[in-house]
């Protein structure tokens, strides 16, 4: 996590307490007493709660949205929960570090320095920290010779300075927020069988301080204005990049997660800047005092929120990035509306509209979906983005097992001028205020969605824990849901039938995490149990790779699993290092080579002695690094 970074397990949403009834649209009275006493969870898998759980389980359907049988093969054994610090994977693999932080993007740029004393200068050069959402653009040879576009989502300053926050100056300002964004590095396999950079005029970083787009209803918009960019057309930078996205048409879509926490909102004069409607806005989005402890507003007042009041409202956005074009400058998408975007995962309509899934990563926020206004193709052929125009959605998820898409949009409903949404511009910026009016399901911190492959209107997203409920939902039936549950859903209205562009689905639990075997509610098994789920995403075989970021519930390191969504079988397929978080998930396209980012290794460490806890993946100083996955005897990788 972020410098002091609890923001996702704040409670920023003012309806999370308020009685279901008054939130709920065609909601059934919850069954009472624990899982057991709900006769059958949606895959027919008798659970019961442990006593202290306070569990609950919906009055959903009981009629399953999979077969139970057939799927992929998880032609592989399932390894054990383990602490050793290093990546452990199945027999009959190897796993491999490149591109870890502090490496040069390209071949004569500066090395990594051991003692952590390379530049400002030098880390706009080097692979930022943070690894997190990656993914992998095919050239020619498209099984071995790519592109990875990868996220840095923050620091850890105790590794990134060799004295760690002390002494505070403008040039660690610069360094860490060139240790931020997006990398772009060209990527080749060799003739031994191994992965590694290449020199290429695609390679490039991409930082807070790299000039950006706005498009969409956001675009001059007066609450995007600033002095330094009075139009309202011209945001600089991304940050806390998340995780990310692949669209049909070969671009990027990398998200901003948590850019509350950069922001100093003084409270000394801060009245005189800050309007009445600003200060709601920041207030249900966590723009507040010091943020995550991150300095740069001491010497970089573009991060002073009370100097520079719509500053924040440039950040919360999917960016979209052309990693073919290096002189391309990326855009960020406002009508996919402003939230703590943690992935995209975009989709194809019947009608040949895109359609992206994306979940904001809070305690009691929302899943999100956009659906284009054109077909995307006709949209690329005139020229245009298929993300300009178009609906945003915030799901309601009932008890009976089905679910709408409530449509964001100015005038419509409850969002009127009066409640202050007088046009798209005010629904996108102030997404959260908008959902909360449509009576959106207040989530257990909606992280990854993904989307079946073979079956466009199937999609899932993670639910990674939340210890401060104390009133479930249908949804979210644990109280202090400490390991987090999957939800799988599926698109189904008519006249549409099953399709994205559908505006109500039938949903049930793929998993309820935790210890297995039914303790605390968990449908795991104790084998192959897990907690926290966070990265999530379905390869071109219909394997479900589900990864972690939190409390084991065997205290282990964290883990990637993959599931056969069909039959429910889980398999733990990797363990990492310690203290890492496990995230971010590409294959090339035959599947013979998976590519993963492992974050923040050995965060315990301290300036005094950096690899106390770990010293991944070189010995010495730990670095976040990504690992590239083969099967010793090249195969498709889960076979």
């Amino acid at each position: 996590m972020p410098i002091n970074d609890d923001s996702e397990n704040d409670i920023l949403n003012p309806t999370a307490t308020t009685p279901l009834s008054e939130l709920m649209v065609g909601r059934r009275t919850l069954l009472a007493g624990g899982f057991a006493s709900a006769a059958v969870l949606f895959f027919g898998t008798p659970a019961s709660a442990s006593s202290g759980s306070g569990s609950v389980a919906s009055a959903a359907a009981k009629t399953k949205l999979s077969s139970g049988v057939g799927g992929p093969s998880l032609g592989f054994s399932s390894i054990a929960a383990s602490t050793v610090d290093g990546v452990v994977v199945p027999e009959g693999y190897t796993a491999d570090a490149i591109l870890a932080w502090g490496d040069p993007i390209m071949s004569d740029g500066p090395a990594f320095s051991e003692d952590a004393s390379n530049s400002a200068a030098d880390q706009q050069l080097q692979m930022g920290m943070g690894h997190d959402g990656i993914q992998y653009f095919p050239l020619e040879d498209e099984n071995a010779h790519g592109i990875l576009a990868m996220n840095h989502e923050y620091t850890t300053n105790n590794l990134l300075f060799p004295d760690g926050d002390a002494d505070w100056t403008a040039e660690k300002t610069l360094k860490e927020q060139a240790a931020h964004g997006v990398a772009v590095v060209e990527v080749m396999k060799g003739d031994d069988g191994s992965w590694g950079p290449v020199d290429s005029d695609r390679n490039r970083r991409i930082t807070p301080n790299t000039p950006m787009e706005f498009t969409g209803p956001a675009t001059g918009h007066r609450l995007v204005q600033t002095d330094g960019d009075p139009e309202g057309v011209a945001p600089v930078g991304t940050l806390n990049n998340c995780g990310n996205g692949v669209t049909p048409w070969g671009t990027l879509l990398t998200t901003e997660e948590n850019f509350n926490g950069y922001f100093w909102e003084e409270t000394e004069g801060a009245a005189d800047a800050i309007t009445a409607e600003q200060a709601e806005i920041n207030a249900r989005y966590g723009v507040a005092g010091t943020g995550f402890g991150y300095q740069w507003a001491s010497t970089d007042e573009r991060w002073r929120a009370d100097l520079n009041p719509n500053e924040p409202n440039r950040f919360g956005w999917i960016v979209e990035i052309d990693p073919y074009d290096p002189t391309s400058t990326p855009k960020k998408r406002t009508a996919l509306g402003r939230f703590k975007h943690e992935g995209a995962a975009v989709t194809t309509s019947k009608n040949g509209r895109a359609v992206v899934y994306m979940g904001d990563d809070q305690r009691f926020d929302y899943l999100y979906k956009f659906v284009s206004k054109y077909p995307w193709q006709q949209e690329i052929d005139a020229g245009r983005s298929p993300l300009d125009e178009g609906t945003l959605y915030a799901a309601v998820f009932n008890g009976d097992g089905t679910g709408q898409w409530q449509p964001l949009t100015a005038g419509r409903g409850p969002l009127t001028s009066d409640k202050g949404f007088a046009d798209q511009g005010d629904i996108v910026v102030k997404a959260r205020m908008a959902a909360d009016l449509y009576g959106a399901t207040p989530m257990d911190r909606p992280e990854w969605t993904t989307v079946h492959p073979e079956r466009p209107y199937e999609g899932f997203v993670t639910l990674t824990n939340n210890t401060r409920r104390t009133s479930p939902n249908p949804a979210n039936p644990r109280v202090e849901n400490r390991w987090g549950h999957i939800i799988r859903w599926e698109e189904n209205s008519y006249p549409t039938g099953r399709d994205p562009e559908s505006t109500t689905f039938r949903w049930e639990f793929f998993v309820i995490a935790g210890p297995g075997d039914g303790v605390d509610g968990s449908t795991t098994t104790a084998s192959d149990n897990f907690g926290s789920p966070d990265g999530l995403w379905m390869d071109n075989n219909n394997r479900l790779w589900i990864q972690t970021d939190g409390g084991q519930p065997d205290g282990a390191n964290n883990q990637m699993l993959c599931a056969n969504t069909e039959t429910s079988e889980i398999k733990r397929f990797l363990t990492g290092p310690v203290d890492c978080e496990v995230t971010g998930a590409a294959q090339t396209p035959d599947g013979t080579t998976m590519f993963i980012n492992i974050q923040h290794p050995g965060d315990g460490g301290t300036p005094e002695d950096p690899s106390a806890t770990s010293s991944f993946p070189n010995g010495g100083r730990p670095r976040p690094a990504t690992v590239v996955i083969q099967k010793d005897d090249g195969g498709v990788i889960g076979t």
